[in-house]
């Protein structure tokens, strides 16, 4: 497998970043209910955001091309990403109005997460003008299907400048029909369920039909399922104590990333050698809480 020695891997991330106020508790409260959490860890979320964070830790160097503003908890956000050694371009610089804030309950014993958050709803943003530079300066661009238009014209830059595009497919979302055909790599949360579709061999089928080449299926601690030209199979997850899910997908996709950037032609023995390096990455950041605990 040829991968690049010259220099770091670079990315572009396209999509959501939040703030995520994150608790560990010993349950859910029921309604009225009052609780104190064990553990407390506030971060910049969202899946592109930590994938970014992800694929920076791991020596690339990550750009986030998403949208902030400058509302006091957006300092928050942003001062995160910094000490994550991502560099942000904010397409929407000046916006007053408080970023999309996730709140998160963890459950102490099982490591199971709930989530609210009204992640990228009502906000619409228009390709940058320098759109064609940032591709240009990356090797590699992820995009989690947030902010639609944006990922689609970022897509569709990327392949035109021969980059290679990956999407982390958490869930169908309005348009995704229209971003499918410039994407060359998939992965899929178990959740993903394109229409029409009922098993992950329907799912991965109806990508290859929309034109991605290479497509894969995460289901938490099970295999993953995958395929591209080469054949198909499965890749083994290693089994660990789940202390947190949060982000584990988030985190799996920026080190698959990573992997898929140092590779100057995607093979199937490179893509099963991606997938089981960011399941590895992936696995150990479940052995702890939050999103940024496993990185120290």
């Amino acid at each position: 497998m040829e991968t690049r020695t010259t220099r770091r891997p670079a990315g572009l991330f396209v999509g959501l970043c939040t703030l995520d106020v994150i608790q560990l508790v010993d349950h859910v409260p029921a309604p009225d209910e009052k609780l104190t959490a064990r553990e407390q860890t506030v971060a910049a979320g969202g899946p592109a955001a930590n994938a970014a964070v992800t694929f920076a830790h791991l020596g690339g160097a990550a750009r986030l091309l998403t949208a902030i503003g400058s509302h006091p908890l957006a300092l928050a956000v942003t001062a995160d990403l910094d000490r994550a050694g991502v560099s942000v371009s904010d397409l929407a610089p000046h916006s007053a109005d408080p970023p999309a804030v996730s709140s998160i309950m963890v459950t102490a014993s099982s490591g199971q997460r709930a989530v609210a958050s009204t992640n990228a709803a009502g906000h619409r943003l228009a390709p940058p003008d320098d759109l064609d530079a940032l591709v240009a300066a990356c090797d590699i661009v992820q995009l989690d299907g947030h902010h639609m238009d944006l990922a689609t014209a970022t897509a569709l830059t990327a392949r035109a400048a021969g980059r290679l595009t990956v999407l982390d497919a958490g869930s169908w979302k309005p348009g995704t029909q229209n971003l499918l055909p410039a994407i060359d790599v998939a992965v899929c949360s178990a959740d993903f369920h394109p229409p029409d579709t009922r098993t992950p061999s329907d799912t991965l089928r109806f990508l290859q039909q929309q034109g991605v080449t290479w497509t894969a299926i995460t289901r938490g601690g099970q295999p993953i399922v995958w395929a591209g030209p080469g054949g198909s199979g499965t890749v083994e997850v290693p089994t660990v104590a789940v202390a947190d899910t949060l982000g584990a997908g988030d985190i799996l996709h920026g080190a698959l990333t990573y992997h898929l950037a140092a590779q100057r032609q995607l093979t199937a023995q490179g893509f099963v050698q991606a997938l089981h390096a960011a399941s590895l990455v992936a696995s150990r950041a479940c052995a702890s809480f939050g999103t940024r605990a496993w990185m120290r």
